[in-house]
């Protein structure tokens, strides 16, 4: 049930879109226990002047390759789970060396089971 958001930096090979796209499947898999076949993403690029990160926050330094990650799901995890799912997410996303683990920048929106439809105009989950 979750629907991801991929932003990109303009250029990026399709390859790095596929691995980045499977990394974060698989670290929802492993961590939020998504079940396999349960994947909606849409993955966009955007150039330098539409995808704004600042150099420096919290401690942490970002370059100019960033990779930003928007997860909308159902409300309910442990705090150590979302915990668990960024940093699996974060190496999982850089192990290809396509991005460093500090320019991977994850969002998490919580909404209620009763907010989603599947298709057909149902509300699968109300």
């Amino acid at each position: 049930m979750p629907f991801v958001r991929i932003y990109l930096p303009q250029g990026s090979a399709p390859e790095i879109k596929r691995h980045v796209s499977d990394a974060i499947h698989q670290a929802l898999v492993e961590t939020f226990k998504v079940p396999e076949d349960d994947r909606f993403q849409v993955i966009s690029e955007h150039g330098p002047d539409d995808l704004v990160c600042t150099p420096a926050y919290l401690g942490i330094a970002h370059s100019a390759r960033v990779v930003f990650v928007q997860i909308t799901c159902s409300e309910g995890r442990s705090v150590q789970a979302k915990k668990d799912l960024f940093q699996h997410m974060a190496e999982l996303i850089a192990i290809n060396g396509a991005f460093a683990m500090a320019d991977v920048i994850i969002n998490l929106v919580e909404v209620k089971k009763e907010n989603w439809s599947f298709g057909d105009g149902i509300a699968q989950y109300a």
